[in-house]
């Protein structure tokens, strides 16, 4: 879903009428690991009840309602936690829940649709799904441990595997591309006379995914890598 009118969020703001402007903010909630019925509270106040840093919150938020992060955000170290935790959230949510939902309808497609270029969308989408899979599963096991020990302990200790945020920037892909290609098949290339809904089911499941990745690909690049830098330099110095 793309946004038409779009507000940018102060803590002042009541959360709760957020999402029915962009119920997008859902979503970003469970990546939080937070409950979304907050009542009346304001931003702050639910920041507040958790624990959380409200200008990392906002951050999050006015990404998802299609705001760029253009400062730099005044987080420590133990933000580094809410930051993974997010991300690691929202990997659970790629793995468990989008790609096999767009996993089950291509294959409906497939089953209605013997032609090549079907079954060359099936193909295309397994072998993706296949590198989307090993994506995560490097920063979930290789880069997020590395990064909580050396927020945890300040002392250069997460480097005892000579591990760094420059090898993880090296390896950093942007896995969202061969979404915005498939889309293309699908709307421009394949023509398919049957099955309509279907492929309209698919189409718009792809823009979701796309959407929730480019916010995930743009958290990794402009916060989180920022941050673990910050945190090797000041080791470094010591």
């Amino acid at each position: 879903m793309y946004l038409i009118r779009k507000t940018y969020i102060k803590p002042e703001m009541k959360l709760s009428s957020l999402f029915f402007e962009n119920p997008h903010l859902l979503v970003m909630m469970e990546h939080f690991g937070l409950d979304f019925i907050v009542y009346d509270k304001t931003i702050a106040q639910v920041c507040k009840a958790h624990n959380l840093s409200t200008e990392l919150f906002l951050t999050f938020a006015n990404l998802y309602n299609g705001f760029t992060i253009d400062k730099k955000l005044n987080l420590k170290a133990h933000d580094v936690k809410t930051i993974v935790t997010f991300l690691k959230n929202s990997h659970t949510y790629y793995k468990e829940e989008k790609y096999p939902e767009i996993q089950k309808l291509i294959n409906l497609l497939a089953e209605n649709n013997k032609s090549v270029s079907v079954k060359l969308i099936v193909n295309f989408f397994e072998e993706y799904f296949k590198e989307v899979l090993e994506h995560l599963d490097y920063e979930d096991k290789t880069a997020f441990p590395y990064f909580l020990d050396l927020a945890d302990n300040h002392s250069g200790s997460g480097n005892k595997h000579e591990y760094s945020v420059k090898t993880y920037s090296m390896h950093h892909s942007d896995i969202e591309t061969k979404i915005k290609e498939l889309k293309n098949l699908l709307l421009v290339h394949i023509p398919l006379e049957d099955n309509r809904n279907l492929r309209r089911k698919l189409i718009l499941k792809l823009f979701d995914l796309e959407y929730d990745l480019q916010i995930h690909y743009h958290i990794e690049e402009a916060v989180l890598i920022p941050i673990i830098s910050e945190i090797e330099d000041n080791n470094a110095r010591l």
